[in-house]
């Protein structure tokens, strides 16, 4: 199944990011200038969390090294990290794993603990994060009713440079390969997973003797992003956890999880005319009932290209996130 989809998006992602790099270099950003207090982060970060949806009853956000969504759904766990230098990454993260504790605490609201019940796999709770942050939180409606909540918290006044909802924006769909997958935008990571998923292929056939990793990693990287790693292991091939961890074929669940979110969305839209203007307003319940009942609800009742095709009506169609990136990126 993974051959022909990520062979389709490597045939149009490196002209597009070409394409992407070039046209955000006529549309300038103007940097947020900090420092952006820690105790304003974490008030701004809860406030987001609950507005969304999350339920602070059963559940909480505290601090640790990497961003991690965990627990069960009655005590829905969240960790991120904060730098003072740069508020939007730790933001945008938050939002990133309050979109899988929604999953969480929407899969078995009243704690059977039955088989049916539990998380589908990681591609569907993948996309269930990705669509809180790259279908939404990303989106220029959203940025609109964000930008004074963001400006409140750090006490920046209203026509301050920089803190319209535009330039917030532009921000947060920034186009720029480079060399560390989890810093990644959301064009060209996929490319960061493909190239693992080829690895993973030709280590596990043993095609590709362990010693020669760090070469073809370089490889991968320069035909893929134009970026060479050379000798620096550390922001090559040694940079994930997963390969020491023993997790062989997650990677995948990722660039899954992000196709699965733009489909999901994608008829979400075709169904609700008004989403826009909710988004704007800061109205995430219909999105909720959505969700609900299309993904949350459902656990494991049924395997994921089913759940996919009575959710959205089809299996996964990889045309919905090109569709979705040429619509925010080029349109």
């Amino acid at each position: 199944m993974l051959d022909p989809v990520f062979g389709e998006l490597e045939g149009f992602l490196p002209d597009f990011i070409g394409q992407v790099v070039e046209r955000q270099r006529q549309q300038p950003v103007t940097p947020l200038k900090g420092p952006f207090p820690i105790d304003a982060q974490r008030r701004l970060a809860e406030e987001m969390m609950a507005r969304i949806g999350f339920d602070f009853g059963g559940g909480r956000l505290d601090v640790s090294h990497h961003p991690f969504c965990g627990g069960v759904p009655g005590d829905v766990r969240i960790t991120t990290r904060y730098s003072e230098s740069d508020f939007a990454r730790s933001f945008m993260a938050v939002l990133h794993e309050t979109g899988h504790a929604r999953y969480e605490q929407g899969r078995d609201p009243q704690g059977s603990g039955q088989p049916a019940r539990r998380a589908r796999g990681m591609g569907i709770h993948e996309s269930q994060s990705l669509f809180t942050e790259m279908q939404v939180a990303r989106s220029p409606q959203f940025l609109i009713f964000a930008a004074p909540i963001m400006r409140r918290h750090f006490g920046i006044a209203e026509g301050t440079p920089g803190w319209d909802a535009d330039n917030l924006h532009r921000i947060c769909t920034r186009v720029q390969p480079g060399f560390i997958r989890v810093d990644a935008d959301e064009v060209t990571y996929p490319l960061h997973v493909i190239m693992r998923y080829r690895l993973e292929k030709a280590l596990l056939s043993g095609d590709l003797p362990l010693e020669d990793l760090p070469g073809a990693w370089d490889a991968g990287m320069r035909a893929g992003l134009g970026l060479s790693t050379g000798d620096n292991h550390h922001d090559g091939c040694m940079q994930d956890v997963h390969w020491a961890a023993g997790l062989f074929g997650y990677f995948p669940s990722y660039t899954l999880g992000a196709l699965i979110a733009a489909q999901l969305m994608a008829k979400l839209r075709s169904e609700h005319a008004t989403l826009d203007a909710e988004i704007e307003a800061g109205d995430f319940s219909a999105i909720g009932r959505w969700l609900d009942a299309r993904i949350w609800s459902k656990g494991s009742q049924l395997e994921t290209e089913d759940l996919l095709r009575q959710a959205t009506g089809t299996g996964l169609d990889p045309g919905c996130f090109r569709a979705h990136l040429e619509q925010r990126y080029l349109a």
